[in-house]
């Protein structure tokens, strides 16, 4: 019975993350369409503002069903100079499938609200595509090297297609996160891609430069977030169903070097190993203070 009680729960609380997203996406939906045959720059401006409050709303009643779910313990440090009015680049170490709902929750309102570089073809999503769409996800189209291979031409084209859709940007303080490993880290994936960190998975600096070519120029500093369960990763269910959850973040800001704004990262094989040389050191920081934190967290039980 205790059992059935709890996934009762898990199906109450995943009512109410649909409930909500239907709820938010209604106005989102119709600005959206309004502000797409909307003449005037000041006004689109206008309703952006407005679909990034939709959106922030959307997040903080998630974060409250989560909340309401059962015993999720959040601790974070870092977050006392952070500014709504800012640029930001947020990379981060990629641990569960909550990981996002973790990062949306710490940031939301202390920052502006999160995008992600989504690929083109996803804005065909149901639903998803378009209020990605609405609330302005940078949407990147990526050629194979098999296709450029054949079209030559076409080099460079969608990093310039990603450069035009992030031009909309300089008008508005956004929030770009990146999840650096590109998969979620397992014991497993470290040891068949003999990754030379404990805890960490080695970083992919494709999508960081993307983002750097895109809109570096903008961007005021990096936030470098490490997310820790000191419990293990914790998945979507378990939070739905009121399975205590401890999460520990942490927060650094870190200044945007000149270098790494000018790069080819794609064309330049020097600005790439130096790239790769900046981020081992960063990741060899994040994996000991992964041990740091989990090491405090077991003195203290």
């Amino acid at each position: 019975m205790r059992a059935f009680f709890r996934h009762l729960r898990g199906v109450a609380i995943f009512s109410g993350f649909v409930v909500n997203t239907l709820l938010c996406f209604t106005p989102l939906l119709v600005l959206a369409v309004i502000k797409l045959f909307m003449p005037i720059p000041v006004i689109r401006r206008g309703i952006t503002r407005v679909l990034m409050q939709i959106g922030e709303t959307w997040v903080a009643v998630n974060s409250a069903i989560l909340t309401m779910a059962g015993s999720i313990d959040w601790r974070a440090t870092g977050l006392e100079n952070l500014r709504r009015d800012e640029w930001y680049l947020v990379i981060v170490n990629h641990v569960s499938a909550v990981d996002i709902l973790v990062v949306q929750k710490v940031f939301n309102r202390r920052i502006p609200f999160l995008k992600f570089f989504i690929k083109q073809e996803l804005v065909w999503v149901p639903i998803l595509g378009v209020a990605w769409w609405a609330l302005d996800m940078p949407f990147m189209k990526r050629y194979s090297p098999k296709y450029l291979a054949k079209n030559p031409h076409m080099k460079g084209r969608d990093l310039k297609t990603t450069r035009r859709a992030c031009k909309k940007f300089r008008y508005t303080p956004t929030s770009v996160i990146n999840f650096v490993e590109g998969t979620r880290f397992t014991v497993s994936k470290r040891d068949s891609r003999n990754s030379p960190y404990r805890h960490l998975l080695q970083p992919r600096a494709g999508g960081f430069s993307v983002a750097m070519s895109s809109m570096g120029e903008l961007f005021g500093s990096i936030l470098d977030v490490t997310l820790v369960y000191p419990g293990g990763a914790a998945t979507f269910w378990d939070m739905c169903c009121g399975k205590h959850i401890e999460v520990l973040v942490d927060v650094r800001e870190r200044k945007i070097e000149e270098w790494l704004i000018d790069g080819d990262y794609q064309n330049d094989r020097e600005y790439r190993r130096r790239v790769h040389t900046w981020f081992g050191e960063i990741w060899q920081d994040k994996d000991e203070l992964i041990q740091q934190m989990l090491t405090t967290r077991e003195s203290h039980d």
